[in-house]
């Protein structure tokens, strides 16, 4: 009797000690309110200027919504597993969970050591968009304006990601992918300012290539591979960082394949930027998983920024380049610089302003361009630390378009806006 007693309580004093080591937290952002905007296309012929106008109630202006549930168990010895889903919703649709591209926003495990660092596998953010995250005037939102992060909402911002491929479009993965699958992440502690940050990609399917005429091929590669670095350092008001990334596609390919940047127009004329289907077409691994075709992606960020105490000064540069891995002289560039300042204005009023631009280049006749500006004014009314009303407004202008072949526009320009209530939990 006194042995079994002796057994409960043992079995009963590991349970509550395994449950006091382990802890699992909710958290999500709802963010909702109304938004809307207009773009100008100017078709560089007889046509009229084509205007588009929109609004809507809408959500995800200032953040992206999601739910999410992060955890950790403490191993012993400053040892710790940990773990992280994050799943994209969707307040205003029929379906409160997303099921598209970005529904994974987040979901990976990893072990943490104490005075080291952590390693994690799964689906993560890149060291780029990481450094982007805390180093953006206008904390990487939603709103057209912004060269680094780019991104719009609402129907007229939509329409404009389809008439402005080239511009500041809805694809938030046009100037740096955010995050990919099939990733290892290493990161580092702090030592003596200086952290590190490392990522390597794998994903690779290989069978046997069967090709039975020039148009139909069957098997062979198709990887999808990538590494990338970071460092920042921290020094009193001062937080600098530098990072580069580089993400491979390997498919098969034919004669006829479009295998690298759209091919439509004849190889003396520029290549389109976006082609037909968003720039995430001819961005290598763009998106959350989705593989380029025979490209090889280049990523590279560098940014600042410093705490004046009455206000937060900030300035980024960013460049980006894909490149045909079969015929190497076909390439579309993108490179971008922006500065900006954020400052609590009142103790509940906080305000950024950000104003940058930009150019593409690309293989072809006269070695094609378009240059790009944009700027951004936001604020923030805080309820209370969870809640917050905003106001944002962006503006953006391309000119010089001569990189398309299908395109058919000299200039186009947009605005996007946003009125909004956030709440994070």
């Amino acid at each position: 009797m006194k042995k079994s007693l002796f057994a409960i309580a043992a079995v009963t004093a590991f349970a509550g000690a395994a449950q006091a080591q382990s802890s699992v937290t909710v958290y999500g952002i709802l963010d909702v309110g109304y938004a809307g905007g207009n773009t100008r296309v100017a078709p560089g012929s007889s046509s009229p200027v084509a205007g588009t106008t929109g609004n809507s109630f809408s959500n995800g202006g200032e953040s992206t919504n999601r739910l999410g549930f992060k955890g950790s168990e403490d191993l012993g010895g400053g040892l710790s597993a940990f773990f992280t889903i994050e799943q994209a919703i969707t307040p205003n649709s029929s379906s409160a969970f997303s099921s598209g591209a970005t529904a994974n926003r987040q979901t990976f495990a990893g072990l943490k050591k104490n005075g080291l660092g952590d390693v994690s596998m799964g689906t993560q953010y890149t060291p780029v968009h990481n450094a982007v995250a805390v180093t953006d005037p206008g904390n990487a939102n939603n709103i057209m304006g912004n060269v680094i992060y780019v991104n719009s909402t609402g129907p007229a911002a939509a329409t404009a990601a389809a008439s402005q491929p080239n511009a500041q479009n809805a694809d938030n993965n046009v100037a740096y992918t955010v995050r990919v699958n099939n990733s290892l992440m290493l990161n580092t502690d702090s030592f003596a300012g200086f952290k590190a940050h490392a990522m390597l990609v794998a994903n690779n399917t290989n069978t046997n290539q069967t090709v039975t005429s020039a148009t139909n091929v069957t098997g062979g590669i198709n990887n999808q591979n990538g590494w990338g670095l970071g460092l920042d350092y921290t020094w009193n008001k001062l937080f600098a960082t530098a990072n580069y990334q580089a993400l491979t596609a390997k498919n098969p390919w034919n004669t006829t394949t479009t295998y690298a940047l759209n091919t439509s127009a004849s190889t003396a004329t520029a290549k389109s930027v976006a082609g037909t289907t968003g720039a995430a077409a001819i961005w290598g691994v763009g998106g959350a998983s989705a593989a380029g075709t025979n490209v090889q992606d280049n990523q590279a960020y560098v940014a600042a920024t410093y705490d004046f105490g009455i206000l937060k000064a900030y300035g980024q540069w960013i460049t980006r380049k894909a490149t045909s891995q079969i015929v190497a002289t076909e390439f579309v560039k993108r490179q971008a610089q922006q500065i900006g300042v954020r400052s609590f204005i009142t103790p509940t009023i906080e305000a950024w302003a950000s104003a940058g631009n930009g150019k593409y280049t690309a293989y072809g006749a006269s070695s094609p361009s378009t240059n790009f500006t944009a700027y951004q004014l936001g604020s923030n009314y805080w309820l209370s630390k969870r809640t917050n009303l905003y106001a944002i407004y962006g503006q953006a202008q391309t000119s010089n378009v001569a990189l398309t072949s299908t395109s058919g526009f000299t200039s186009a320009n947009g605005n996007n806006y946003a009125l909004g209530l956030r709440h994070t939990f």
